[in-house]
């Protein structure tokens, strides 16, 4: 699991302390060597907890002194949390992404929204720009719990100033053999 969590770690840690994922070796002190001060590890243990559906006790990111201490402390708290999560087949959408106006172009795609799909989704829309629109349309037959779903995948575009419009679709059947 280790080797599946730790691309989405290095990006969102990056992201969120402003430094490239070069920088990000095991041994790099987040405090000394990023300049990290505490409310930025804070709002990194948010981020953590939104990507990664867990929740970070506080002791632990105060324990946490290099990037390969963040790796050692989100792991295990990823599995448990995969864990307890029940398994859901993923969910059939409709996606459609405009760049801002006067830019011209629309991405549009259907597909299953395996975690692979919504990140390749997420750099699209990021590609299109501060200003752009995603539009999600959820299929119908997950109800409540699948919107949800979907709207907290895309959550994090909506402060890079991208507008998400998630909403379920009420007009088509999804076909499971698509």
């Amino acid at each position: 699991m280790n080797h599946l969590l730790e691309p989405r770690l290095r990006r969102l840690v990056a992201e969120n302390l402003g430094v490239s994922l070069d920088d990000l070796t095991s041994d790099v002190s987040l405090t000394d060597d990023l300049a990290a001060d505490s409310p930025d590890l804070v709002e990194l243990a948010l981020a953590l907890e939104d990507e990664f559906g867990l929740t970070i006790p506080e002791l632990t990111i105060a324990e946490v002194r290099t990037y390969g201490d963040l790796v050692a402390a989100i792991v295990p708290l990823a599995r448990t949390a995969a864990e307890e999560r029940p398994a859901m087949e993923p969910l059939r959408v409709w996606v459609r992404v405009l760049r801002p106006a006067g830019f011209g172009g629309v991405l549009e795609r259907a597909e299953w929204l395996t975690p692979y799909a919504a990140e390749t989704i997420i750099e699209h829309t990021l590609r299109a720009g501060s200003g752009a629109r995603l539009e999600v349309t959820v299929a119908e037959d997950r109800g409540e719990p699948g919107l949800r779903q979907v709207q907290q995948q895309f959550a994090r575009l909506s402060g890079r100033g991208v507008a998400v419009d998630v909403h379920r679709d009420r007009g088509h059947k999804v076909n499971r053999a698509a």
